[in-house]
């Protein structure tokens, strides 16, 4: 089988190795072909070919223009190449999804949306993301008829709102997006030195409660808890967060980037915590690669989190709020052997996202839509 993808990700062709490329790695053997349409990427339009098979082609325009350029460069892909689905990355103005739809009418091949999140879901974080949730209801609304599924991954929270949405619930497809390399992500074979007490790893950006992280710090360092945090990420708040960060106290440290996924997995080995404060989230992935290091999870109850987190079980659930995330943090750090307990649990829930399985389960879903 042939797969035609429409995807956001420009990471692979700007030459970094992060998890798009990962899933195609192990992708790549269950197709034929594959052809990846994504956003233009700075330098020359090249198309760029991995593992013989993946095919990326960045569009030759800007925002305004892909949906355009995904009609007509779709249309020459699958003249040439005969594929037998186009599976669409639908978010943000939802460009992918328009652009996927029309193709899908004019080559006459059928398309699957997938949606991992939407901004504003649960909670949205500001009157951005009440537009963006307003923008996605209008979406899937409309698409809900054009496409012949959608995927989701996590059932709590996406499957759920996708129906609220008038998406017949057998056209929704629940396949996790979150690949783990066990073998990466995995505790220490020998005794680390804890570097940093609480570790947040993403995007800089106003979903991830980062404010709300160092209120929560600052808490309890009033209280005579005095913890040392890590930030690994950049994004447009990351002045606005060092700035706040200064009532830590010189505790805070920042990173922009981290050059391999061994050298993340040793981050959170050498954490006592890591937080996620988001408002909204499909996964998100690094909860679980931190789980899967046998590092408990102080989170709130986005995405998968809602389904995978057992709060006092296998690491511990907060609100929306400062007070419940500086709660949190703090009974998973009073207690030594119970947070090792905390980090042993997380690693066995982790298991069931182990790369080659979960993306064969991603793989064998497809090519099953393609025939039906």
């Amino acid at each position: 089988m042939r797969l035609l993808m429409v995807s956001g990700d420009r990471q692979v062709v700007i030459g970094e190795r992060g998890p798009f490329y990962a899933l195609h790695q192990e992708f790549s053997r269950y197709f034929e072909r594959i052809d990846v349409l994504c956003p233009k990427a700075s330098g020359p339009v090249v198309v760029r070919t991995l593992f013989d098979k993946v095919h990326f082609h960045p569009a030759d325009c800007g925002r305004a223009g892909m949906a355009r350029y995904i009609e007509r460069k779709g249309a020459e892909l699958i003249a040439s190449h005969a594929h037998s689905l186009i599976v669409s990355h639908d978010y943000g103005w939802f460009y992918n999804g328009l652009g996927s739809a029309r193709l899908s009418r004019r080559a006459k091949v059928g398309y699957v949306s997938e949606i991992h999140h939407v901004p504003g879901v649960p909670v949205a974080a500001d009157m951005r993301e009440r537009f963006d949730r307003f923008v996605a209801k209008r979406y899937v609304r409309w698409a809900r008829s054009r496409a012949r599924a959608f995927r989701v991954v996590n059932r709590g929270e996406m499957a759920a709102l996708l129906e609220s949405w008038g998406v017949p619930k057998e056209k929704i497809v629940v396949w996790p997006s979150l690949y783990i390399d066990l073998e990466v992500f995995c505790p220490p074979k020998e005794p680390v030195a804890i570097e940093q007490d609480v570790v947040f790893v993403g995007r800089m950006v106003s979903n991830k409660g980062l404010e709300r992280i160092v209120a929560a710090l600052h808490g309890l360092a009033r209280k005579g808890q005095s913890l040392r945090v890590l930030f690994v990420g950049k994004g447009p708040l990351k002045q606005r967060i060092v700035q706040q960060a200064q009532v830590l106290e010189g505790r805070a440290r920042f990173v922009d980037w981290v050059a391999s996924t061994q050298d993340l997995a040793q981050i959170y080995r050498q954490s006592r915590v890591l937080v996620c404060a988001s408002t909204c989230e499909g996964g998100p992935r690094v909860t679980v690669e931190a789980m899967a290091c046998g590092t408990p999870v102080v989170s709130t109850p986005v995405g998968m989190m809602r389904e995978l987190l057992e709060d006092g079980s296998n690491g511990a659930v907060c609100g929306f709020d400062a007070a419940s995330l500086q709660a949190a943090i703090g009974r998973v750090l009073a207690n030594e052997a119970q947070r090792r307990e905390l980090g042993r649990n997380a690693r066995a829930a982790a298991q069931r996202f182990e790369y080659k399985r979960t993306i064969q389960g991603y793989a064998e879903g497809l090519l099953a839509l393609a025939k039906s």
